[in-house]
């Protein structure tokens, strides 16, 4: 059934693949970022309580669930990477982590913006917001260990471990407004009997979240395909594409 699948086991296949998907993400991503973003800013509603200053969801709730989704993603491919001892997926475990580091800092860094007029102050040591924190590091952990030995193969195995201890924040970041007395607000847009969002306002947040899906998936393509030819830099393949990319500057 996954016989489809081993070629891309193989760093070659995977870059030549990541290389033909890379245009349509980062195009896609652009156009869709643009209408969410500039629907949000721009034509959506003020809200009757918090006035402008609630557009920072456009940029906050995207970043804060990719944040989230992104982590799980990396869990994933270490758990392959652990399991099945597949290469690729522990150079995703590096293309994931500096990614999901910069959504999380995002989304610490304008949930502190809306925080201040909102509740008075910048940081509280708030149930959500600390295990928000705690994924921040957890991300930069991963990278550490990653890049921390001599033996990519050793890092890279240290860093998956963690990877997957570190998953269990996951759900606590999700459901910590629930099981904690929480200054953060709880489940807006996932309430679909009935919305606390009218649809001018959740229709453009959905399409920003989308839009910030395809931005990850091209930047963490990005990434991939660049540490796929640093870690096979010796292979014959990689020496030719340099070669080509020489001849094509002269």
């Amino acid at each position: 059934m996954w016989r489809w699948l081993h070629p891309y086991a193989k760093g070659e296949a995977s870059y030549h693949l990541l290389g033909r998907w890379l245009p349509w993400l980062t195009a896609s991503a652009l156009l869709v970022l643009l209408i969410g973003i500039g629907w949000g800013l721009v034509f959506a509603p003020p809200d009757y309580q918090q006035g402008d200053s609630y557009r920072i969801i456009f940029i906050h709730v995207p970043s804060a669930m990719l944040s989230m989704g992104t982590y799980t993603g990396m869990a994933i491919a270490a758990l392959v990477a652990l399991v099945w001892q597949i290469r690729t997926a522990e150079w995703s475990i590096a293309a994931i982590a500096p990614v999901g580091a910069v959504l999380t800092f995002i989304s610490l860094l304008t949930g502190a913006a809306w925080g201040k007029p909102m509740w008075g102050t910048w940081w509280e040591w708030d149930a959500r917001m600390t295990s928000q924190l705690i994924l921040l590091f957890l991300y930069l952990g991963v990278l550490a260990l990653y890049h921390a030995f001599s033996d990519n193969r050793t890092g890279a195995k240290a860093a998956s471990i963690l990877a997957l201890v570190g998953v269990v924040n996951i759900p606590i970041i999700h459901f910590s407004v629930y099981w904690w007395n929480s200054l953060h607000q709880g489940a807006t847009i996932t309430k679909f009997a009935k919305p606390s969002m009218p649809p001018e306002m959740y229709i453009p947040l959905f399409v920003c979240i989308f839009g910030f899906m395809l931005m990850t998936a091209a930047f963490i393509t990005q990434r991939l395909r660049h540490e796929i030819l640093r870690q096979e830099l010796h292979r014959p393949w990689v020496q030719q594409l340099l070669v080509g990319a020489k001849v094509k500057e002269q």
